[in-house]
């Protein structure tokens, strides 16, 4: 099994690939957790055995991101797409709660800017419409969503520049997915670069939102700190499906019933609600123990094995500057193309490129399994091929991808 493990190079663009050592330690926890005879999915998520792993979790995450002691950490269900939902939902009753001496004739429903440059933050923005929606018809709208920037004309193959964005002077929150996996965009790191987030245009008061799905944990998230939420599914570079992690600033965590009293903001599902999820570690219901287990091991070996935060951000660089080197080199010989055309809106963790000629595609794809190479396909809306590059992927795996594209024109 190890053997034939050692010679799958897999580029899955989620769930991904996990580190081996890994895997083998989830394997002994899941027949015999800690010596007690019982699997860690056998447990109960209140038992003295598992409560030290949430609480590891937290604080192995809160240390690789140094995040401040202003935001809670939460482990949850549903995924991204739930967030979708659940940013809306909490940030109206935080803003409803915050202005509670408003009558509600009075209130104004609150602008949500959504800087929309992929499926994800496309979807993210149509879930805001749909539940802006009047309760009644004709009554007056929960919020005003808009659309501060967008790279629909070209596909979602960029990122808006600076003077592309028309930010609300009066945005109560600010949207962007920092990653988006099926393009292969992603804000650059340099706040010097053209396509940074501007996040000296986001108004003072405005709550900066963001989804980091599929970059979480690949290198520093910028200005952490000025975020009130950041959000990730855990199937990119922390841990099985099954588990979102939240990252909240603590005076979000309101309570909604109480807010949704005073009419203006939509009802919020228990399980939705952020301070619910806070006031009981992350332990309202039964969570997905065996996903935060197998995250929990995940951080740990990130903190002991991959140098912290700093590490990863070095060896993840170096994939993904080897990679593109790679493609622009067989791009100027004319056999492949580019997806993403300016250099510093590429992804570093989903590298989009599209094989030149008929039926080429179908060949590489089918020679790239015969040498080990799996899950390269691209996504099923727009086709081509992806590797994703998420930190369990070796770099002697992108070294063998590079190798075999340069067959191409060799």
């Amino acid at each position: 099994m190890a053997g034939a493990r050692a010679k799958t190079h897999n580029f899955a663009a989620g769930p991904s690939p996990l580190p081996t050592p890994v895997l083998e330690e989830a394997a002994k926890g899941l027949l015999n957790y800690g010596n007690t005879g019982m699997g860690i999915c056998e447990l109960s998520h209140r038992g003295k055995e598992f409560k030290p792993i949430v609480e590891g979790a937290e604080a192995n995450l809160r240390k690789l991101l140094n995040v401040p002691e202003s935001h809670a950490i939460l482990f949850t269900q549903a995924g991204g797409t739930g967030q979708f939902s659940g940013v809306v939902l909490n940030v109206l009753a935080y803003l409803r709660s915050k202005r509670a001496s408003t009558s509600y004739e009075e209130y104004r429903p609150p602008v949500l800017d959504y800087v929309v440059t992929g499926a994800w933050s496309s979807k993210a923005h149509a879930e805001a419409q749909r539940l802006s929606i009047p309760a009644v018809p004709g009554g007056k709208p929960f919020a005003e969503p808009r659309i501060a920037a967008t790279t629909k004309p070209s596909k979602y193959t960029t990122l808006p520049k600076k003077e592309d964005y028309d930010i609300s002077s009066d945005a109560d929150m600010v949207y962007y997915c920092e990653n988006e996996t099926i393009n292969g965009i992603e804000f650059p790191l340099d706040p010097n670069s053209p396509f940074a987030f501007p996040f000296d245009s986001v108004p003072k008061d405005a709550l900066i939102v963001a989804d980091h799905s599929s970059s979480f944990l690949s290198r520093p998230i910028v200005h952490l700190e000025r975020h009130a939420i950041i959000y990730a599914g855990a199937q990119k570079n922390l841990g099985p499906s099954g588990v979102t992690v939240l990252i909240v600033r603590k005076d979000l965590l309101v309570d909604t019933t109480e807010a949704c009293k005073l009419g203006g903001c939509p009802v919020v599902p228990i399980m939705m609600e952020y301070k619910v999820l806070a006031d009981n570690s992350s332990l309202y219901n039964t969570p997905p123990t065996f996903a935060i287990y197998v995250s929990a091991l995940v951080l740990t070996y990130l903190l002991k094995e991959k140098g912290g935060i700093e590490g990863l951000e070095k060896t993840n660089r170096e994939k993904a500057d080897m990679l593109y080197s790679t493609l622009d080199e067989a791009q100027s010989k004319g056999v492949l193309t580019c997806v993403v055309k300016d250099k510093q809106a590429r992804s570093w963790m989903n590298v989009t490129f599209e094989i030149v000629g008929q039926e080429k595609e179908k060949e590489f794809l089918a020679g790239a399994e015969k040498l080990g190479l799996y899950q390269l396909k691209g996504h099923r809306s727009v086709g081509g091929v992806r590797a994703s590059l998420y930190n369990a992927v070796e770099i002697d795996s992108v070294r063998i991808l590079c190798d075999y594209i340069r067959t191409l024109y060799q």
